[in-house]
């Protein structure tokens, strides 16, 4: 976020007025000139990053500090949860699924079993998933963790989509702050917004690429030597700004696709282009599902005694998904009714990912469908790896440190962005103020015709693309046309007993 701006890319002061005078001292009503030409997109870049910094910085700030959080969620669960989540002492040899999953219906036999994810290192508990009718309204299931090697049950936790209750309260705090779906908005105005920054931001930036003395290349990379007071703000502003803009503009984009507006756009694209993962038949032929079992199998029936369909046990079940290749951490979900199968999908999303899925006859253990992450096509491919670097699983520890430093980098810029507004208020004891003037309005006026055609177009594509971009900024552009009249009206009227 930029708010400030003393030079063009030709030397020139940004915020002057068409006839030289600084816009600081230029009347508020005074007319911009006719004059349009190429350059007259520099004020109006100006103008619109000033604004969108000081308006939008906040929700951003937010966002920044509530995913810094959120970027230490695997550490802090080790912490809270460790009791539930790993086991201190790795014995031998596990024991089978199936007695592990009857000792957490024991403990706890309330729902059904609606999943089974084995332990995904020797240091971690098997996870029985159950669905409880009280938790089912607010999409939450009840996790029972269980030592793989005692069969000791170490705990229950509500979870949500896998998530510990820790992990969901943040994950809410930077979605919604806890304000459902109207929270929603705040986050989704800031990704909105955050892109329009960043490229306004860098075209500013790089833009300007002479000194205010001499007409010396400025470093654009790095901080400016020997500057102080608003320039150096504003050079540790910008250069910060460009070393996390490529984070920033990733983050932008998977955030807005699980957005409540732009999502539901993203969506509607999704559909157009066929672009989601093949989906796997997880059905099975009546005549498939009546052969081929042993009620005498003692697994089954210890399967049956934990409210698990009969047929196959779920040891037999994982060690033929494990000899179709599916390897790795996985998870099970238990077949839905008596016509469909057992569902086995890898969960490794550290990078190279492993995704792939496969349904298994509860009965003659066959694999009857298949989904591998190579079917999925481009665009589901791009926005599964997009959410997952955006929740810092992608690429492990790496990517968490590097969330970290983008969300403590946004931070920084925007402190410094204010700072820079405050560097530039007015100091002389006839016109002091709190903050600095913004810049002229009446910018768009010195754009080209040929621009102005293309560029109104664009911008209601792209407002109609983030609706919460187009509307936010529409309100601008009506609040900034509506207040110079009430300006003129109020200077137009003469005082109270005149």
């Amino acid at each position: 976020m930029s708010t400030t701006s003393d030079a063009s890319p030709d030397g020139a002061p940004l915020a002057d007025s068409p006839a030289g005078t600084p816009a600081s001292a230029a009347s508020p009503t005074a007319a911009p000139a006719a004059t349009r030409t190429r350059s007259g997109w520099w004020p109006l870049l100006t103008r619109l990053h000033f604004y969108a910094g000081v308006l939008v910085a906040p929700f951003l700030l937010v966002a920044a500090l509530t995913g810094l959080a959120y970027t230490a969620v695997p550490q802090l669960d080790r912490i809270v949860y460790g009791q539930e989540l790993r086991v201190e002492k790795v014995g031998e040899t596990a024991k089978p699924l199936s007695e592990q999953i009857a000792a957490a219906r024991e403990a706890h036999p309330e729902g059904t079993i609606a999943s089974v994810i084995p332990p995904e290192a020797d240091d971690h508990t098997t996870k029985v998933v159950l669905s409880v009718p009280e938790l089912a309204e607010q999409d939450k299931q009840r996790t029972v963790y269980v030592d793989p090697y005692t069969g000791e049950v170490r705990g229950a936790l509500t979870t949500w989509f896998g998530s510990t209750p820790l992990a969901t309260w943040l994950d809410d705090l930077h979605r919604n702050l806890h304000l459902g779906e109207t929270g929603r908005l705040y986050s989704e105005l800031a990704a909105s917004w955050l892109w329009v920054l960043v490229l306004g931001g860098l075209l500013l930036w790089f833009g300007r690429r002479r000194s205010y003395a001499g007409g010396a290349k400025r470093n654009t990379v790095v901080p400016e030597r020997g500057t102080k007071g608003v320039r150096r703000s504003r050079s540790l502003h910008a250069v910060t700004g460009v070393w996390i803009s490529a984070g920033l503009l990733v983050l932008s984009a998977t955030g807005l696709t699980w957005s409540a507006y732009a999502g539901e756009r993203f969506t509607e694209l999704r559909t157009s282009l066929s672009a989601y993962a093949p989906e796997l038949d997880t059905s099975v032929s009546g005549s498939e599902a009546s052969g081929g079992h042993d009620h005498s199998d003692e697994h089954g029936s210890a399967d049956a005694g934990a409210g698990l369909p009969e047929g196959l046990s779920v040891d037999q079940i994982l060690e033929n998904a494990r000899g179709a290749g599916l390897d790795g951490p996985v998870e099970l979900t238990v077949p839905a009714d008596e016509e469909s199968t057992w569902t086995v999908a890898q969960t490794d999303g550290l990078w190279p990912v492993h995704l792939d899925q496969a349904a298994v006859d509860p009965h003659s253990g066959e694999i009857t469908s298949r989904v591998d992450w190579a079917d999925h096509p481009v665009l589901a491919k791009l926005s599964t790896l997009g959410v997952r670097a955006h929740m810092g699983t992608l690429f492990g520890l790496a990517n968490q440190i590097v969330l970290a430093v983008i969300a403590l980098g946004l931070s920084v810029g925007i402190v410094l962005g204010y700072r820079m507004w405050w560097q530039r208020r007015p100091t002389r004891a006839d016109r002091r103020a709190l903050v600095g003037r913004a810049p002229a309005r009446g910018t768009w006026r010195h754009l080209p015709w040929p621009a102005l055609v293309v560029a109104v177009p664009v911008v209601a594509a792209v407002g109609w693309a983030f609706p919460l971009l187009g509307w936010s900024l529409l309100a601008f552009l009506v609040l900034d046309a509506v207040l110079p009249l009430l300006q003129r009206r109020r200077a137009a009227t003469p005082p109270a007993g005149a």
